[in-house]
């Protein structure tokens, strides 16, 4: 997540043309106190990305051919950064993978100083937002994924001791207390348990 002030960020420019990330450049000079570095090679590029560790990736490709283009959303899936791309022209299936590859803003035939500004604050934007969706979506699941543990034990101890549903819930919610744990940790216990002793 993006926790820098805007105004102080840490801004990586991706470009091997030395006049095209100028542009850029004079486009984040609105932003004063923030830091900027200037990537120019391609080798090694992860490793460079990690050591600055950037609020966000700005990466400019001009008109990248399919290989080079793959490259670099291969970089962008491993970033957890905003990302914004700018290239001069593309096509459905390029924006289509842009977006599985995880870029925030991928700017076609938009390279101009007074909108870089708008486009780092979009992709920024964008990166939160699909941050918290993620977040909510694993929480989701990992409530779920509780929900059916807990389901499993109480099926157990009902099997084991001829108890009711509520009874068997009651005890896991007893155990829970008693030990100062989640019923959902104890349910896992239950549920371990019962696989290690092979009771299947």
């Amino acid at each position: 997540m993006v926790q820098r002030n805007m105004t102080a960020m840490r801004i990586v420019i991706v470009d091997e043309n030395a006049g095209r990330a100028s542009i850029i450049e004079e486009g984040l000079s609105q932003l004063p106190g923030g830091e900027v570095f200037v990537l120019t090679e391609r080798r090694a590029l992860m490793q460079s990305i990690q050591e600055i560790e950037p609020d966000i990736v700005l990466i400019d490709l001009g008109n990248p051919s399919r290989d080079v283009l793959e490259e670099y959303f291969t970089v962008s899936r491993a970033l957890a950064r905003p990302i914004a791309m700018f290239v001069d022209e593309s096509d459905d299936d390029a924006i289509a993978a842009s977006i599985d590859a995880g870029v925030s803003a991928y700017v076609v035939n938009g390279l101009a100083s007074h909108r870089i500004k708008s486009v780092l604050d979009l992709a920024v934007r964008r990166f939160e937002a699909f941050s918290r969706l993620q977040s909510d979506l694993a929480e989701a699941r990992g409530k779920l994924a509780e929900r059916d543990m807990v389901d499993k034990a109480k099926r157990i101890i009902m099997d084991s001791k001829g108890v009711s549903e509520p009874e068997a819930y009651s005890e896991l919610r007893r155990k829970a207390m008693s030990s100062s744990k989640r019923i959902a940790q104890i349910a896992e216990a239950v549920v371990t348990a019962h696989e290690l002793l092979g009771e299947n």
